[in-house]
C-alpha cells in the first residue's frame, strides 16, 4: 500500500498509551505505522508529560488526556493503587471530552487504540460506538502467563520450582514474572497486568509489540484462546525497513538526551569492543551493587559505556571513576538506538526490559542480563535459552550480583566461543525481525489488515 502524502484519511485512530516512556515509544511508532498507510493518528499523552517534555512527533498529532495529576504526574501520588484508581476516574472523563471535542472537528474518532494496562479506555470506546484496538507492550509470552493466571489456570502461589504451560518452554520459578516469582510484591502493579484481560475480549484488535517468528509457539497458542496481531518491532523506521519517511528516532524523550559525547566516544573504539550498560528508567541499585557493577566492568578489561542516572551516580566510589577513565564513560542519559546500532558495541548489559530487548535484538546486539522485576526475570530466560543471545546474571546468597560473576558474564560474551554463537543469533533474529515489518512480511500483514478493516468501515 502506498504512502498517502494528502489530508484526506481512511480513519482517525486516537491513541492513548500508559504514561512512561517505555510504553509512550512504541504506541507512537506504530502510529507513525499507520500514518504512512494512510490513517490519521493522534497520540494523548498526559497533561503532566506534555508540560514537562517537548515531543516531536512529526507526522503524528499530538493531544492530551488528564491523569488526575496534572501538575507533577505519577510522582504527586500517594501511592500507586491511588494513582491508578484515579487516571481510571478522571482519565475515562477526560478521554470522553477529548472524543466529543473531535466529533466536531473534520475529522472525528474513528478507533480508541489504547495500552492494555487501561482496559477502562475499551469501556469510553464502546460507549461512543468506536473501534477498540488493544495495545501490549510486554512479549506474548508474558501476556499469556498473566492470561493463564488471571483466568485461573494457574494458582498462586506457586509451590512447585517449575513451571508448565502450553506453549511455552518449560519455566523455572525464577524465570516467572517478579509479582509471581515473589508471591504478593507490588500487589497494585500485579493487579493492573491481570487487569488487562478483564475485558480484552471485547476489543476489535489485540496487537503485542512482538514479531511473530521470535514467539511463534506461544502466538499461536494464545491466539487460539484470546486473538492476537503480532506488530513489532516497532522501532523508528530508518532502522527497520525505511518506509516511513523522517523516522530516525522515537521523537518523545522523558529524559535529556545529549548524543554527541558517547557517540564521539563510541566512533574511536574498535569494533564490537565496548559493552553498553544501561538498565532503565525506573531501576535503582544500592552503593554496594554499584561498586560490583562498576568492579565487574573494570575487571573485563573491555571498554564500557555505562548509563547512570544523575540521582545514582553518587553511589559510584570515586576511586573507580578515577581508574576506569581511560577504558570507561559513564553518562547519565544515551540515545539508546544510537548507541546499540553503532559498531563499537559487542554486548548489551542490560535490566531486560521488553522494549530494551527487542531493540538489542533488532540490532544484532548479544546481552548479559541483570533483571531486576516485573516481565524482565521472564525476558532473561528467553534471551539466555530460547533465542541463544546472551547470559543472565546470576544473584549470590546476599541479594548481590558480584563483581566476578559481571567479569564473567561479559567476557563470555564479548570474549568466548558461546559468545561467537551468540553474536550468530543475534545477527539471525535481526534479518528476521526486519523481515517483519517489511513488505509482506508478519507484521506488515497485519498492520495492512487493521488499516484495511479501518478504511473500509471509515468509507462504509
Amino acid at each position: 500500500m502506498e504512502v498517502i502524502k494528502t489530508k484526506k484519511y481512511g480513519g482517525h485512530i486516537l491513541a492513548l498509551p500508559y504514561p512512561s516512556q517505555g510504553h509512550i515509544n512504541p504506541m507512537l511508532q506504530f502510529c507513525k505505522r499507520l500514518v504512512s498507510k494512510g490513517l490519521k493518528t493522534t497520540l494523548a499523552i498526559t497533561n503532566f508529560i506534555s508540560s514537562s517534555t517537548r515531543p516531536n512527533s512529526g507526522i503524528v498529532g499530538i493531544d492530551t488526556v488528564s491523569d488526575g495529576f496534572d501538575k507533577g504526574g505519577y510522582a504527586d501520588a500517594d501511592s500507586i493503587a491511588a494513582y491508578l484508581e484515579r487516571f481510571e476516574q478522571i482519565g475515562s472523563k477526560s478521554l470522553a471530552d477529548l472524543i466529543k471535542k473531535y466529533e466536531k472537528s473534520e475529522f472525528p474518532i474513528t478507533c480508541i487504540m489504547y495500552d492494555a494496562f487501561m482496559p477502562w479506555a475499551l469501556d469510553v470506546a464502546k460507549k461512543y460506538g468506536l473501534i477498540g484496538a488493544c495495545f501490549f507492550t510486554q512479549a506474548c509470552a508474558v501476556n499469556y502467563i498473566y492470561y493463564y493466571i488471571h483466568h485461573g489456570k494457574l494458582t498462586l502461589p506457586i509451590s512447585s520450582t517449575n513451571v508448565k504451560i502450553s506453549g511455552l518452554s518449560e519455566l523455572e520459578l525464577r524465570d516467572m514474572p517478579s509479582f509471581i516469582y515473589v508471591h504478593g510484591t507490588y500487589p497494585a502493579y500485579f493487579e493492573m497486568v491481570l487487569n488487562q484481560f478483564t475485558n480484552v475480549d471485547k476489543a476489535d484488535y489485540v496487537f503485542v509489540n512482538s514479531f511473530y517468528k521470535l514467539e511463534a509457539e506461544v502466538a499461536d497458542t494464545m491466539s487460539k484462546i484470546s486473538p492476537l496481531s503480532t506488530i513489532g518491532p516497532t522501532l523508528p523506521s530508518f532502522y527497520m525497513d525505511n518506509r516511513v519517511e523522517n523516522d530516525i528516532e522515537y521523537g518523545l524523550n522523558l529524559f535529556h538526551v545529549d548524543s554527541s559525547t558517547c557517540i564521539n566516544w563510541l566512533n574511536t573504539k574498535p569494533e564490537g569492543s565496548v559493552v553498553y550498560a544501561a538498565f532503565g528508567s525506573m531501576s535503582t541499585f544500592d552503593d554496594k551493587q554499584m561498586e560490583e557493577i562498576a568492579e565487574g566492568l573494570k575487571a573485563s578489561s573491555s571498554y564500557f559505556l555505562w548509563v547512570v542516572k544523575i540521582s545514582e551516580q553518587s553511589k559510584i566510589p570515586k576511586k573507580i571513576i578515577n581508574e576506569n577513565s581511560e577504558k570507561g564513560l559513564i553518562i547519565n542519559w544515551s540515545p539508546q538506538l544510537q548507541v546499540l546500532s553503532n559498531k563499537a558495541i559487542g554486548c548489551f548489559f542490560s535490566h531486560g526490559g521488553w522494549n530494551s530487548t527487542v531493540e538489542a535484538l533488532s540490532f544484532g546486539v548479544p546481552m548479559v542480563v541483570m533483571p531486576q522485576w516485573t516481565d524482565q526475570t521472564t525476558n532473561a530466560k528467553f534471551v539466555q535459552d530460547v533465542w541463544s543471545v546472551g547470559v543472565r546474571v546470576k544473584v549470590n546468597e546476599n541479594g548481590i550480583v558480584g563483581r566476578e560473576e559481571i567479569e564473567e558474564c561479559v567476557r563470555t560474551v564479548l570474549q568466548g566461543e558461546e559468545g561467537k554463537e551468540m553474536k550468530k543469533n543475534a545477527l539471525k533474529w535481526k534479518d528476521l525481525a526486519k523481515e517483519a515489518v517489511q513488505e509482506g512480511g508478519t507484521s506488515d500483514k497485519n498492520v495492512e489488515d487493521f488499516v484495511s478493516k479501518c478504511i473500509k468501515q471509515f468509507v462504509d
